[in-house]
């Protein structure tokens, strides 16, 4: 689609359903006119005009409109946000670790949802017109100004509507900037998640994967870091863990069975990468959902 540029926008309608894809950037998209359901990693979200939605890079999201959709996607590079951020808050962060620490704390899900409201979005469509009208031409060094004008308005509009929460980091950087392009993961990487999310219980190694999607062992470590941040069997163990919360939250069996149900044989290792990836051990997990469910209903 491209090559690599810090900031590209773009404005679409369609009438059709879009297949689930993921981009190596952090998405935002503005719902400008109709209505949606998304899916993907999102699982299914209904938007509607007046609706941002904020993508960690590698977050797969698809839509199936309602009639006619109209949106404005900006896609913004990550270490580029990183940049930014260390230099708005450089009174209180070290460094770029620092400021990479600060992001993933303040945003640790892979996808956010905010109304900020019609006639929000009416004042900042100059900018969004702006900023698509500019990324036609590509990334060129004349644009340069105008392109971070636009996307510091844009930001600091929606800033009021992003509220500090979390703890746990959620993704990773894995690429330099004159390494990389724009355009959507390679499909084989969304094959292994794909096979790893449908066949978690099994016990997958590198080489059983790289088969499934022709590939080398090494090739394919290489392109599912490069798409997920992690390695493959990271992922599993996350794929595991939100599982294993799923049927903690939703069912009362012990904490053995599901740990065997997820994949995890052995209760002791299951409970210390629950707690590693989800902050807390099983039994805790548990019993909060105990305590703040409501009380006296059948």
């Amino acid at each position: 689609m491209g090559r690599f540029s810090a900031v590209v926008a773009r404005t679409e309608t369609t009438l059709r359903p879009t297949e689930a894809r993921a981009f190596d950037y952090v998405r935002f998209i503005f719902i400008r006119a109709g209505t949606a359901v998304l899916f993907g990693d999102v699982g299914e979200r209904p938007v509607r005009a007046g609706d941002v939605v904020v993508l960690a890079p590698n977050t797969l999201c698809g839509s199936h409109p309602e009639g006619s959709l109209t949106t404005t996607t900006i896609y913004a590079e990550l270490d580029y946000l990183v940049d930014q951020t260390f230099w708005q808050h450089a009174d209180a962060l070290v460094d770029r670790h620092h400021a990479w620490e600060f992001i993933s704390c303040r945003f640790p899900d892979s996808a956010h949802i905010v109304h900020i409201g019609s006639s929000r979005l009416d004042l900042m469509l100059p900018w969004l017109d702006q900023l698509v009208e500019l990324s036609l031409d590509g990334a060129t060094p004349e644009h340069f100004f105008r392109v971070q004008a636009c996307f510091a308005s844009i930001l600091d509009a929606l800033a009021p509507f992003f509220d500090a929460q979390g703890t746990r980091p959620c993704y990773s950087p894995n690429l330099s900037p004159s390494s990389r392009y724009f355009r959507p993961v390679r499909i084989e990487a969304v094959h292994m998640r794909r096979v790893l999310e449908t066949d978690m219980t099994r016990r997958w190694t590198i080489t059983q994967l790289a088969a499934e999607v022709h590939l080398s062992p090494s090739q394919a470590h290489r392109i599912f870091v490069q798409a997920y941040g992690q390695t493959p069997l990271g992922y599993q163990s996350m794929v595991r863990a939100r599982e294993m919360a799923r049927l903690l939250r939703r069912t009362n069996l012990p904490v053995q069975e599901i740990a065997g149900r997820v994949g995890w044989n052995d209760r002791s290792h299951a409970a210390r990468v629950f707690h590693r990836l989800i902050g807390v051990n099983p039994t805790r997990y548990r019993k909060f959902l105990d305590d703040i469910r409501p009380r006296g209903r059948s």
